[in-house]
């Protein structure tokens, strides 16, 4: 499928280009086969713009931000400070000096979870989690709740794939709860969370909202105003970016009141033996030598998706989505998992009736079609489900129907050579 857009001023024309072409690691083969790469929502490839802009901060511009105060060093704090203005942007972030860069969504929330958690919870207090979350947005929880003495309660899933709504005011009817920490898009069933209603509720029960938008930026408009959630967290490499890179977003008040995450140089205004005074937010989160080349290269992501169109991208998507789910709900030995309706994105769990999800990943790799099996890193959310494992496929802007063809007839031929042993 191409994608075919208006000529912009900076970055690529999308006119009449195969946007398959900008990956260059898509062009390689697995097992003698045309690599069809159905695994971003694991990570994603990364396009040449990403590739050339990492590389010419380390061959042109290395040095280190913030610190020295020749040509060089202020050229590369520049274009830190410049990626930083890029994403808020992107983000509909009102002010850039609240979005701070970390290693990823994991680390994101690792830093709300510390702290705003171990200084903010007390012994009774509750955190609102839900059945479909990645463990990075249950462990870091479980431990604040642990160092705290507050618990977690978790939404359940309904029978369709959603959060039950009505369980989640349930919760928040006790008065205790303090956070309610949500994925914007579930890994395992691509199910779109109605983000800025379940916001609204956590707001008018007392508690604040944290996002983990680690499967929906790059894949769907983000405004971080329009959500209203407190927090937002993301991942560079999920979004066409490298790895190593994420941020936060947090309302200004909460950031400012919040201690230190990590301890180090540069996050300092003064340094004494036996205490410190910290710097503002975002470098008040930011200790240490921080991913410059990769905050850069995240920054040419943004470029790359803004040439496309996140609306774009997101009807690209969905076009894949629906072709693999008739395809599949076609095979008779397949089950797949996950809502029918536009609150769905690209990612697919699936499986074959009586074969291990690690021997269907196996096996389609031999027709060079690459897609995860396992728990996904949301073991609860398999026990909602009712299974030990899934096998997943998931599509980014690189995706074409003729991938989504070949992944169909890898899994036909899988379930019909399993069906006859």
């Amino acid at each position: 499928m191409t994608l075919s857009s208006r000529p912009t001023s900076s970055g690529p024309s999308w006119t009449d280009l195969d946007v398959r072409a900008d990956f260059p690691l898509l062009s390689r083969l697995e097992n003698g086969h045309p690599l069809v790469y159905l695994d971003t929502a694991a990570t994603s490839q990364k396009p040449r713009a990403v590739l050339e802009a990492t590389d010419s901060f380390f061959t042109v511009h290395n040095a280190n931000v913030h610190r020295g105060v020749y040509g060089l060093a202020q050229e590369a704090t520049e274009l830190y400070e410049a990626a930083r203005t890029t994403l808020a942007a992107f983000l509909n972030a009102p002010d850039p000096r609240n979005l701070v860069f970390t290693r990823g969504t994991t680390e994101a929330i690792n830093l709300v979870a510390h702290a705003w958690g171990r200084y903010a919870l007390r012994p009774g207090d509750e955190i609102v989690v839900t059945e479909l979350e990645h463990h990075s947005n249950l462990v870091p929880w479980q431990l604040a709740a642990g160092a705290t003495g507050a618990r977690l309660r978790a939404v359940r899933l309904t029978p369709e794939g959603r959060l039950d709504l009505g369980h989640l005011r349930e919760l928040l009817a006790s008065g205790r709860v303090r956070m309610v920490a949500v994925a914007h898009v579930s890994n395992v069933l691509g199910t779109v969370h109605p983000v800025a209603q379940i916001a609204r509720l956590a707001h008018a029960a007392g508690a604040l909202c944290l996002v983990d938008g680690a499967q929906a930026a790059g894949h769907r408009a983000v405004d971080v105003q329009a959500l209203g959630a407190d927090f937002y967290a993301l991942s560079g490499h999920k979004m066409y970016g490298p790895t190593g890179i994420g941020a936060l977003w947090g309302r200004a008040e909460l950031l400012e009141a919040m201690p230190p995450f990590m301890g180090g140089g540069e996050m300092i205004e003064t340094v004494e033996i036996g205490e410190s005074t910290f710097a503002p937010p975002p470098l008040r989160f930011e200790p240490g030598t921080p991913p410059a080349a990769q905050a850069v290269g995240l920054a040419a992501a943004v470029r790359f998706l803004e040439a496309i169109g996140l609306d774009r991208v997101r009807a690209h998507e969905a076009a894949l989505l629906e072709r693999a789910l008739r395809g599949l709900d076609a095979l008779p030995d397949v089950v797949t998992y996950g809502p029918q309706g536009e609150d769905r994105a690209g990612v697919i769990s699936f499986n074959v009736r009586g074969v291990h999800p690690h021997d269907v990943a196996t096996f389609l790799d031999e027709d060079g079609v690459t897609v995860r099996a396992g728990q996904h890193c949301a073991q609860p959310a398999m026990r909602a489900l009712g299974v030990d494992a899934t096998a997943r496929a998931s599509f980014g802007v690189y995706t074409t129907p003729e991938d989504v063809d070949a992944f169909l007839r890898a899994v036909e031929r899988c379930a019909a050579f399993f069906a006859s042993a």
